[in-house]
């Protein structure tokens, strides 16, 4: 396997072009945990920002989950194009240096509890004191106000509560989880382009914003048509496993060697896929004819396309279905995704070097600006890996340097 991960990889981390990225004249303060508030940095860091981690002494740390946070693959994934700092920000002193900070940046972006950033002194109402141009975005679990608003909220909690697990799994199963951190994810994004407006507003009034979401929030927005199927006409959705739970047929098929994704739903579709399978009889039954009578009598209709699609290879079906503009396709495995052609065209897969681990590959952005090349500028850095050069940049002498590191301020 790591033979086909090194042939796959034909992105490097070398840019084509010495244009300067989208966002390189933005300096931003990560204050963040976890992978909500990463992911927001990241997106940013990604495009040129120059993102500027700020995390405690690793005496003040956790070995195990330094560890874990220095040389997971999703933690060096997470950060990679930004820069560390350690501060420890329970002292005065280090809230002095940190403010200083602030004079000089455009973004923070910080995930802590709704009342731990009042308490340290760096919520957007002090910040915004020093700097009023400052983008001060937040995420937390359940929102800045409310009765929530001091709990503790992680993905897999907050997909339960949002409705996420409820419409998950097959029938009758019982909840069940996505398989990636999809609220933290959504949540980093949506932060990001919410940073993004309040940037574009401040070009007009000079003035930042306080930006702020909730795992709560960005969830509920991705339930998107299920939560409107409740709001707009009373349905409450329930599991509906591999079948869409309105749109008919789209699902999983078998095939004489394994199976297929299908997904033929409105009539256009409908008509192509019955005249490519060979089984135009049923745009005339009237059990199948409509789209409502298609979800009605849905299980009746899979078993029947299943009787046509396994009696062909998968690579028969992915041929004859896609020339009919009918959308099907493979389930991958994880390595499968990265072999890939399109995947591999698409560039995906990036390739950087870490000084400690060696070449990397990382995920790639997933969207394309033309004119500028998406490369991964930088490996993640050790913990406080900027930390002397920062405070060398603010004004402070080597000797101070070394009694702020003495004393734990960084």
């Amino acid at each position: 396997m790591e033979q086909s991960v090194e042939q796959m990889t034909n992105v490097t981390a070398t840019p084509v072009s010495d244009q300067p990225l989208p966002l390189a004249r933005f300096k931003v303060l990560e204050l963040t945990l976890a992978r909500a508030g990463p992911t927001a940095a990241r997106h940013l860091a990604d495009w040129g920002a120059d993102v500027l981690r700020v995390e405690p002494p690793m005496a003040l740390s956790n070995a195990e989950d330094y560890t874990g946070r220095r040389f997971g693959p999703d933690r060096l994934n997470l950060h990679r194009n930004k820069k560390s700092m350690t501060l420890n920000l329970k002292e005065p002193e280090g809230r002095a240096i940190f403010m200083k900070l602030v004079e000089q940046s455009d973004v923070i972006i910080e995930n802590m509890r709704a009342n731990v950033k009042h308490r340290l002194g760096i919520d957007y109402e002090s910040v915004s004191k020093v700097n009023p141009r400052i983008v001060y975005g937040s995420i937390s679990g359940f929102g800045q106000t409310g009765p929530y608003k001091d709990r503790a909220g992680v993905d897999q909690i907050v997909q339960g509560m949002a409705g996420l697990m409820s419409v998950t799994g097959h029938p009758g199963q019982g909840p069940v989880r996505a398989g990636i951190p999809v609220i933290d994810l959504t949540a980093g994004g949506f932060l990001a382009q919410g940073i993004m407006v309040a940037l574009l507003e401040r070009e007009v009034t000079g003035k930042g914003r306080w930006v702020h979401t909730s795992l709560l929030e960005s969830m509920i927005a991705m339930l998107d048509f299920q939560a409107a199927r409740y709001l707009m006409a009373g349905e409450v959705a329930g599991q509906a496993g591999n079948n869409h739970p309105t749109s008919i047929p789209t699902g999983l098929f078998p095939a004489s060697d394994g199976q297929i994704l299908l997904g033929a739903a409105g009539d256009r579709l409908w008509i192509r896929f019955c005249q490519a399978a060979g089984c135009e009889e049923f745009l005339t039954d009237e059990r199948y004819s409509t789209s409502g009578a298609r979800l009605k009598n849905r299980d009746e209709l899979n078993e029947k396309i299943g009787q046509i699609t396994k009696q062909k290879s998968m690579q028969y079906w992915f041929d004859v279905l896609s020339e009919a503009g009918v959308p099907c396709g493979p389930i991958n495995t994880i390595d499968k995704v990265f072999e890939d052609k399109q995947v591999q065209h698409v560039g995906m897969t990036m390739a950087v070097h870490h000084d400690t681990l060696g070449d990397l590959n990382m995920v790639a952005q997933p969207y394309n600006i033309e004119g500028h090349d998406k490369y991964i500028r930088c490996a993640p850095p050790s913990l406080g890996e900027q930390t002397d050069d920062v405070l060398k940049s603010l004004g402070y002498t080597p000797e101070q340097i070394t009694d702020l590191h003495e004393r734990t301020i960084v």
